[in-house]
């Protein structure tokens, strides 16, 4: 009551206070208002009050509304960047490959596509020429860097230079440098002397640059003084240069002239040149009749050029319009870039083909195709694609790849022009096979960049190449085209080709390529051939995985000796390949490692920094392959070089020892003591820290070593560390540790946490949900992983994780109501299981409350919790009723947002799935009209869920009024809708019986509307799909209405048809339902010949569906008819039927094939077929 009448007092005060300035005669203008918030000074302060006539603002209204000011417009025509290409920069899009790749990547260009000249030889001699100078420039370079650099005279300071002029004072006897015969001036060579040379007068040093050559080369006069360079002076200063200037310009043009007079400057005479060059062979060419020699050449070469007043400007680059390229019978392309001039600029020239060669043709072409495929539209991109596979050996490798491998290797290649070239590729070695072995190196050099690529999707189109490239030309074309790069002096090189000979191993077998990798990984010639092999043996496990389990000992055998060799490369790329080997061969294998075991213990021993990591990681992998006693022994010795090595600053070497730490305490023969000891507490003092929470990768290794500590030792031991970190001061420390804490617990349960930890667990993870900040899931994820994994001892704590949740769902930001509706979702399972049913009731009261929610997330995370509370507490002791709470969902069926869809939906269906009796069938009705919107909505999770719900709706309120309504919506255009619809009507068959759906559905089938007859020919495919065994006694009543579809004249009728019958026979194989499959398979037959790939697929797939129903024998007598048939596109069809029943049952073909009298060389009769038992 007191702030109630001080606050009355103060507005009493006020009033009086304004009636006495009123009173005063003072005028509103003199109240003082807030200027700030009510703006009372000038409103257009600021503003431009008239249009200059300079500006050319045109305001003209056109077609897209008002234009923008013309120096706009002309700012963005003449700008020399792409206004597209700046803003996918500054959003951090690379449009095309080179700008995104790495320094090292880019490497790639400089290599370049070899000729196809010479052979194998000529290529080697290539190799070893460029192996030869780089290893030349390596040693210059380190001999340059070991020698000390001899500072010179240029690049000491004026300071320095006088230092050295001083004569020495200090240490009497000390003699002066020896001076070069750079350091004279003109008086110390010619022996004149000027006066202040003689009385001792300093004079300023000089280089012999600045004297001018003479006539005669005993005597050299001195050049004029020349204070400043010409590059130094302004336009300003040129053009106020003095007379002074102008006789020194002149003096120096005459000193030009005279050493013009020095033989060295003379040209060559007729003699000279006789003399030099043979007699055969050349010609002496007559000057032209106009041609005027300059007789003072050495003046034009060496005098200073006349300056220019306007000084030196950039000279702008023009810009040209480059005409679209008229292709024949396609028409102009829409675009043509800049950069594709240089590879399509043939193109722009007008040329008679009459004139052209066959290979000038064919080059035309292909240049012609690869610019539809790189620049049309998809059409055009289709019938080019088309046309270049059809046409590929007509028009030859050496036109195709000619022309398209330079393309892949340009720098200004975006993603999809890659991917469609690279396609082009693909398909041209699928037709031209072995033709294509003479360019096998230059498909290589163009596509191995692409196994190294960031993209995985890149990397997976180059193995298809390299793969199919393989498979085209054979082994031997393959190892001559790797065997001069496996030891390359450039690194990168090698690199890719140890990629792809681990492609070609892959693909033609690693058997077949192992005596290369042998010979390359045992070479004696090169380290860099062994290093090659080791790398191609790793990446050959990569690939090959468990494949390479018949021939582990072999390749183990080919790097082995590589342990122990001179150079650390070598050594540590054997290390890795071992790791990769091993971690293939998993669990098997371990013989084949005994060998290397103790070259692998060593160098553990002896090797620091990335030496060790490799042959960590080796061990690391070979370890879990023993058997438990010597996992023991190894761990034992293993485990202190990890521990020492968690102190490391390199992050490479951190994740080496976070991978084998795994490997190592997961080994069954590892003592439990041995981890917690000695790694655990190490462990985490050294990677529970805040700086490697902020590392994405590192984090991730951390947590799995975590999970695989906590499975040695327990739970508890590592929870109990783990705790401290969930009331860190760092937030990503904290959701690091409830990341950890929440795996822990899914994976392991709470079991072995008691006491006073289940408290500190409790306290930490509600601490860590109150404070944390933005979207963690870990930490809702821990607190629920932690009161589900404590189960019935979670009631102590529930009350006040309860007050908490209340309190957050009444919070003004909509992430924290948000997260405190998922955690209820979460929870309510393990409060249901604590019987706190009353306190589920408070919290579904709230959020039944809270459905008014304007936020979709947060609304979508509501109903999520809503329905959790339903399905743990049950509809009898729901609150509020189901009665109350399903109006209130219907409104919100027509939100949009996809979360709020699929979780009402799910609602919904708990609803009519338990309790369908409570709500009545009206609003089950208004249920159905909200899903059917639902059924052609975007995600397919939320189509799927309105599918479910309608059939629980159908079985709550019978089927009738349902498929009424399913019936209406098969004749919408709309096929997404129709589709669905048809799925809604086979849910309903199978959750109401399909009798009280067939007949309305074979009834619709009369209505003449293509749409409807197909949806229910749609329906009746997903009935007999859903029903399963019940088809059989409905067979005979849809046979004639699939009869009547089988000769429609509609395509998709037939196709729909036979996907109908497909799933009708499967349905009845085995109920002696074969009559009338066999009825319809008469009237399938004929569809064979379709030519439309859908229709084909449907009816091939009804075929192998009716030879699973009635057996291989019926359908091999339909086959015998078209086998040998002299049509060849029938002969196709009915050898592909063929193909593919001898794939499903080759057994049971033998008893039908007919029978042949025995001949000499062949015996056909099968005897075994005659036995009568």
């Amino acid at each position: 009551m007191d702030n109630h009448g001080d606050i009355k007092a103060q507005l009493e005060a006020e009033r009086q206070k304004r009636k006495q300035l009123q009173a005063g005669g003072s005028s509103n203008s003199e109240i003082k208002y807030d200027t700030e918030l009510y703006e009372t000074g000038d409103r257009f302060a600021g503003y431009d009050k008239s249009i200059e006539p300079s500006k050319e603002i045109q305001l003209k209204s056109g077609r897209f509304g008002i234009t923008a000011p013309r120096e706009l417009l002309d700012e963005l025509q003449e700008g020399d960047e792409d206004v597209l290409k700046e803003l996918q920069r500054e959003r951090g899009i690379q449009p095309s490959i080179g700008e995104r790749e790495s320094e090292y990547q880019q490497r790639r260009h400089d290599r370049q596509l070899p000729g196809e000249d010479g052979g194998f030889a000529e290529k080697m001699r290539l190799v070893q020429l460029d192996n030869e100078r780089k290893e030349l420039e390596a040693k210059i370079s380190r001999a340059a860097e070991k020698q000390p650099q001899q500072r010179r005279r240029w690049d000491q300071t004026p300071a320095d230079i006088h230092k050295g002029d001083e004569a020495p004072v200090a240490r009497g006897a000390a003699t002066p440098r020896k001076r070069s015969r750079w350091d004279q001036t003109p008086a110390d060579v010619g022996g004149d002397q000027t006066p202040a040379g003689i009385h001792g007068a300093e004079t300023p040093r000089r280089s012999c640059w600045d004297q001018t050559p003479q006539t005669s080369a005993a005597r050299f006069g001195e050049t004029p003084k020349r204070t400043r360079s010409r590059w130094d002076e302004t336009p300003a200063q040129i053009s106020a240069a003095t007379p002074k200037a102008a006789a020194a310009a002149a003096a120096a043009a005459a000193a030009a002239a005279a050493a013009s007079q020095d033989p060295r400057n003379a040209f060559q005479t007729d003699e000279e040149l006789d003399a030099l060059l043979p007699e055969e062979g050349y010609e002496i060419v007559a000057a032209p009749a106009s041609y005027v020699p300059i007789r003072t050449p050495a003046r034009k070469l060496m005098a200073t050029p006349a300056p220019q007043v306007e000084g030196f400007q950039i000279p702008e680059q023009a810009k040209v319009d480059l005409p679209a390229v008229e292709l024949g019978g396609v028409g102009a392309l829409p675009f043509l870039k800049e950069a594709d001039v240089q590879a399509f600029g043939r193109l722009l020239e007008k040329v008679d083909e009459d004139d052209l060669s066959t290979t000038e043709r064919k080059e035309r072409e292909v240049l012609e195709l690869v610019l539809r495929i790189k620049n049309g539209t998809q059409p055009q991109r289709k019938a080019a694609m088309r046309a270049m596979t059809e046409r590929a050996r007509e028009l030859g490798a050496d036109a195709i790849f000619g022309q398209v491998l330079p393309l892949l290797m340009s720098a200004q290649m975006e993603d999809h022009e890659r991917h469609v070239l690279v396609k082009v590729v693909g398909r041209a070695l699928q037709r031209l096979g072995a033709a294509a072995r003479g360019h096998v190196h230059r498909i290589l050099v163009a596509v191995e960049p692409l196994l190294i690529d960031t993209d995985r999707y890149a990397r997976a189109e180059g193995h298809e190449i390299v793969s199919s490239l393989s498979k085209a030309v054979g082994l031997a074309a393959m190892v001559a085209a790797l065997r001069p790069d496996v030891d390359h002096s450039d690194e990168y090189v090698r690199n890719t080709t140890a990629h792809a000979l681990a492609v070609v191993a892959t693909a033609l077998g690693i058997g077949a390529v192992l005596p290369f990798v042998r010979a390359v990984a045992r070479s004696t010639r090169a380290w860099q051939a062994r290093q090659t092999g080791a790398r191609a043996v790793r990446h050959i496990a990569e690939l090959a995985r468990s494949g390479v389990l018949p021939h582990l000992r072999a390749l183990v055998d080919s790097v082995a000796a590589q342990l122990g060799d001179e150079n650390q490369i070598v050594r540590t790329a054997a290390a890795l390949a071992l790791a990769a080997l091993a971690e293939a061969a998993a669990p098997y294998g371990i013989e084949s490692f005994d060998t290397v075991l103790r070259p692998l213990w060593m160098g553990v021993r002896q090797h620091r920094g990335r030496g060790l990591a490799a042959f960590l990681k080796a061990v690391g992998f070979i370890i879990p392959l023993m058997d438990p006693e010597h996992q023991a022994h190894y761990a034992r010795e293993v485990v202190p070089v990890l521990v020492r090595e968690f102190d490391s600053a390199d992050d490479a070497m951190r994740a080496v020892v976070l991978r084998v730490l795994r490997q190592c305490i997961g080994a069954a023969g590892v003592p439990v003591s041995l981890v917690r000891d000695d790694v655990l507490p190490a462990f985490a003092r050294a990677f529970w820290v805040r700086r490697v929470a902020l590392d994405v990768r590192q984090r991730v290794l951390v947590l799995d070593a975590t999970a695989e500590l906590a499975a040695k030792t327990g739970a508890a031991s590592v929870i109990e560390l783990l705790i401290p970190l969930l009331k860190d001061a760092a937030a990503p420390l904290r959701s690091m540790a409830a990341a950890a804490v929440a795996r822990v617990l899914d994976e392991l349960g709470g079991l072995d946490i008691h006491g006073r930890l289940e408290e500190l667990l409790i306290d930490a993870t509600l601490f860590a949900f109150q404070e944390q900040a933005g979207d963690a899931r870990s930490v809702l994820d821990a607190l629920a992983a932690a009161v589900t994994a404590l189960g019935p001892r979670a009631r102590p704590y529930l009350q006040q994780i309860a007050s908490a949740l209340l309190w957050r769902l009444n919070n003004a930001q909509p992430p924290v109501r948000q997260q405190a509706a998922d955690l209820v979702a979460r929870v309510a399972p393990a409060m249901a299981a604590c019987d706190e049913t009353e306190m589920l009731s408070r919290v579904s009261i709230v959020l039944f409350e809270y459905l008014g929610e304007e936020y979709p997330d947060v609304l979508g995370s509501i109903l999520s919790a809503l329905r959790a509370v339903v399905a743990s507490v049950g509809i009898a002791e729901m609150q509020p009723p189901v009665g109350d709470l399903l109006p209130r969902l219907t409104p919100i069926l027509k939100n949009r947002h996809e979360k709020v869809q699929e979780a009402c939906i799910h609602l919904v269906g708990c609803i009519a799935d338990r309790a369908p009796e409570q709500v009545p069938a009206r609003e089950w009705m208004r249920c159905c009209f909200s899903l059917l919107d639902l059924l052609r909505a975007h995600k397919k999770a939320v189509r799927r869920a309105a599918v479910s719900t309608f059939g629980f709706i159908a079985r709550a309120i019978g089927p009738q009024d349902v498929l009424a309504t399913l019936l209406n919506n098969l004749k919408v255009q709309e096929r997404q809708n129709r589709v669905c619809t048809t799925v809604a009507i086979a849910i309903v068959a199978e959750s109401c019986a399909p009798f009280t759906v067939l007949p309305a559905l074979m009834n619709e089938y009369r209505v003449p509307e293509l749409n409807v007859q197909n949806g229910v020919l749609k329906s009746l495919a997903f009935l007999f799909e859903y029903i399963g065994s019940m088809a059989r006694d409905y067979v005979g009543a849809v046979t004639p209405l699939l009869e009547d579809a089988l000769v429609d004249r509609d395509l998709v009728h037939r196709q729909q048809a036979a996907s109908a019958i497909r799933h009708l026979a499967l349905s009845v194989a085995g109920r002696g339902c074969e009559p009338p499959i066999l009825h319809l398979l008469n009237f399938l037959w004929p569809n064979v010949f379709e030519t439309s790939p859908h229709s084909i697929c449907a009816v091939l797939e009804a075929i192998e569906s009716c030879r699973v129903c009635l057996g291989a024998g019926p359908i091999l007598l339909y086959c015998l008819q078209g086998l040998f048939h002299p049509a060849r596109k029938v002969r196709e069809v009915y050898w592909r039927i063929y193909n593919m029943m001898y794939l499903g049952a080759q057994p049971a073909l033998v008893a039908f094939y007919p029978r042949f009298q025995d001949q000499a060389e062949n015996n056909y009769c099968r005897y075994e077929l005659d036995y009568v038992l």
